[in-house]
């Protein structure tokens, strides 16, 4: 296990003497500055997010809220200096050099080992961490945990589910994907370790122990995991469960692919494809292995708001992400940009959509963990439903090849 150097910034241990301090300088980020009251003494706040939640067609998000942020705060007179920098190039900019970073930025919660180990995230603690503990689900909660300490203010969740045609199946049908290779097509990213890993958790598979928390625990595939390996080889070969390469699936929908796996980023291309009124959204089937049906989960993370422990501002800082990770800021967010928010108590109405997100992290998912060794899984997963698709991986061998798979992304990781 890496020991890694951790801030810890809680907003009961800040001094009033950090709040007259400049914070941020050197940023390179670029865009444009709001500020609060006259800019003499100012405080500068950096923050770094992604275009869309800049731009003047999405309603300047971002802006607004930061805002909305200083007029609640004439006390510290704060200026903005706005990055663009997206929430999945978060761990790769801000680590290149930390001191030079925003303040405040957004990030995808699988980078957080990344953050951690360059010393640019602070743990949360105080009132900030009440927050998020009561605004958000403990599934979500562990999103943004590390060796029990919390990192980020959560603001939406990442994770797929399933997309299909209710003329082909019925609300009962899409419980189980057997039911469903039985009347249509059903199209996976059989390839891609983030989709293939929900068979094996739906077998007993586990990422970093049951919780996703224990890096000793490694990546366990559990008893029997060849057996998943040959339901994956009959339902490719049944060609009743199909590759999505490259975005296949949705260019095929209604055509040849009566339901697909992905996230909300796909509502809008799927509802173009079949009609609004036709596309159905559920949580994620069972797949029956030795007769019994067994719960597939997907790999569950978010995005989420980080403070910079380089800031020379962090009281300020704290209480902006707090702020931007809030109901109201995130009410405002679904209704710009229709971000999903995780505060349980904002009002989506009637939204399916939003509905079946919070369902499958809630009850069907597993954490993807931010450990480094989850790493190790990528790679050799993709390689296991290549195998299974061209040919090369059949039930005389699947259960040595299951083997292997378990040995390369377990090596190192148990200790």
């Amino acid at each position: 296990m890496n020991f890694r150097k951790v801030t810890a910034l809680t907003l009961s241990a800040v001094t009033a003497a950090s709040l007259l301090a400049g914070c941020g300088s050197g940023s390179k980020s670029s865009g444009t500055e709001g500020k609060s009251g006259s800019s003499k003494g100012a405080t500068t706040i950096t923050v770094w997010g992604p275009q869309e939640d800049q731009s003047k067609e999405n309603g300047e998000w971002l802006q607004t809220e930061c805002k909305a942020f200083a007029k609640a705060h004439p006390e510290w007179n704060i200026k903005f200096k706005y990055g663009t920098c997206s929430e999945g190039d978060a761990g790769k900019n801000v680590t290149k050099d930390p001191s030079a970073a925003a303040d405040v930025y957004m990030f995808a919660n699988d980078q957080l080992g990344t953050l951690l180990d360059a010393n640019a995230i602070s743990e949360l603690g105080g009132d900030t961490l009440n927050q998020v503990k009561s605004d958000n689900s403990e599934a979500m909660v562990n999103t943004v945990t590390f060796n029990g300490s919390v990192y980020g203010v959560p603001f939406t969740g990442n994770t797929w589910f399933l997309y299909y045609d209710k003329s082909k199946f019925s609300d009962d049908d899409v419980k189980s994907l057997d039911t469903m290779m039985q009347k249509g097509t059903v199209a996976c990213q059989i390839a891609n370790g983030w989709y293939l890993g929900s068979f094996f958790a739906a077998n007993g598979g586990t990422f970093f122990g049951k919780d996703g928390q224990d890096e000793k625990a490694g990546i366990q595939l559990g008893d029997g995991a060849s057996k998943v390996t040959d339901y994956l080889i009959d339902a490719v070969a049944s060609g009743k469960l199909v590759n999505d390469n490259n975005g296949s699936a949705l260019s095929n929908f209604g055509k040849g692919v009566d339901a697909f796996f992905s996230g909300s980023w796909d509502y809008t291309k799927a509802a173009d494809a079949i009609g609004k009124d036709k596309l159905g959204v559920a949580t994620l089937p069972t797949i029956t292995i030795d007769g019994e049906a067994k719960q597939m989960k997907s790999f569950a993370g978010s995005k989420a708001i980080a403070v910079n422990p380089n800031c020379k501002n962090p009281k300020i800082a704290v209480a902006l992400a707090a702020f931007l990770g809030s109901k109201d800021a995130q009410e405002a967010h679904y209704k710009t940009r229709n971000i999903i928010p995780t505060v349980s108590s904002v009002d989506v109405g009637d939204d399916v959509l939003a509905k079946v997100q919070a369902e499958t992290i809630d009850k069907n998912s597993v954490l993807q963990s931010s450990f480094s060794e989850m790493g190790k899984w990528w790679d050799p997963a993709a390689a296991l439903g290549n195998g299974i698709l061209d040919g090369s991986i059949t039930k005389s061998n699947s259960a040595e090849q299951t083997a292997t798979l378990q040995d390369q992304v377990n090596s190192s990781a148990v200790k």
